[in-house]
């Protein structure tokens, strides 16, 4: 029996929202295969590291970002055998998700709105689909999770979280019934105690984000 021998990447979405639009982070590829096109930042897997100590390694080696706390699980795993010219390389997809992520420390890395990549831009290997499996389960744990917390600040209004969920959906809300639903949700928003006027108009309360895993009831996606 002969054994493949195949090589192990993991590739990184890493998502946040820039200029009120969802970003994603991108490599400019300079050299062939798809010379003159954007990748995901990723890497090969060492011999002697997990795949999550490679994918750390990888945001501060390859996304240049070192020291910048950013939500990392596990997407999916793509193994079809003609995903990369070069040779048979299975890939384990990452995403990561934070608020206000810095310009990247690579030159060859920069933010691009999710719109741009997926409509126009042109993009090598397999990464669009992988782009888009990232994006789509951004989207769906906006629903059942309490993640849209981790695009805004430590200490945030309604409203900011509000916009949030506007831009990773691509729809607009109802501002009252969006109140109601996220202030209702057990142990989703703790509120402070504290007020801002960084929104423009009155005062709004400041919330941070409770200790709840999931949302009950859950934020459901418009239909329309």
């Amino acid at each position: 029996m002969t054994v493949a021998r195949v090589a192990v990447t993991v590739d990184l979405v890493v998502l946040t929202v820039r200029e009120q639009q969802l970003s994603a982070l991108v490599w400019w590829r300079d050299r062939s295969p798809y010379a003159e096109s954007w990748s995901l930042p990723g890497g090969f897997v060492q011999l002697d590291e997990d795949l999550p100590v490679a994918a750390h390694r990888l945001m501060a080696e390859r996304a240049g970002l070192a020291d910048v706390r950013v939500h990392l699980e596990q997407l999916a795993t793509y193994g079809y055998p003609d995903r990369d010219p070069r040779q048979r390389v299975v890939s384990v997809a990452y995403l990561g998700l934070a608020p206000d992520l810095p310009a990247s420390t690579r030159a060859q890395v920069m933010w691009r709105p999710v719109a741009e990549l997926t409509e126009k831009g042109r993009i090598a290997f397999d990464h669009r689909r992988i782009l888009l499996d990232g994006v789509e389960r951004a989207r769906a744990k906006l629903e059942y999770s309490p993640l849209a917390a981790a695009f805004c600040p430590p200490e945030f209004t309604v409203a900011e979280l509000r916009r949030v969920y506007e831009i990773v959906w691509g729809h607009p809300l109802d501002p009252r019934n969006f109140h109601r639903k996220v202030t209702g949700a057990e142990g989703f928003l703790v509120p402070t105690g504290r007020t801002t006027t960084r929104d423009g108009g009155r005062p709004a309360r400041l919330y941070r984000r409770g200790d709840a895993e999931s949302l009950h009831p859950p934020m459901m996606r418009p239909t329309w």
